[in-house]
């Protein structure tokens, strides 16, 4: 494999944006918590922040960096139970769709 091309031995980071109504913004954000805080427990879960657009109350978009590739991600991350009830309660609130992109994380010259 070239110094050029993704490993993913390296893992990958996930971007995702949403909009809710602004009215909305304190349930999504009691509503997300749980799974939040279950997220970042994960000992593949590298990092995880998540930001508010100072223009837009309601909307949020968030980074998760995580030691595995994407395909683990869809098969032993994002079917976890924690995110059910996450989903079920925000998914509603969503006033365009969501945007998700998977991103390979760079070698370790790249990284901090």
């Amino acid at each position: 494999m070239s110094a050029n091309s993704p490993s993913p031995a390296r893992g990958m980071s996930l971007h995702v944006s949403i909009y809710i109504d602004p009215s909305n913004r304190t349930a999504f954000l009691e509503a997300f918590k749980p799974c939040f805080d279950a997220v970042r427990a994960e000992k593949e879960c590298l990092f995880f922040e998540i930001y508010s657009d100072p223009d837009d109350a309601g909307h949020f978009s968030w980074v998760e960096n995580w030691s595995k590739d994407v395909e683990w991600f869809m098969t032993a991350q994002i079917t976890k139970d924690y995110y059910k009830p996450y989903l079920a309660a925000t998914e509603p609130m969503f006033i365009k769709p969501r945007e998700v992109k998977f991103y390979d994380r760079m070698e370790e010259s790249w990284t901090l």
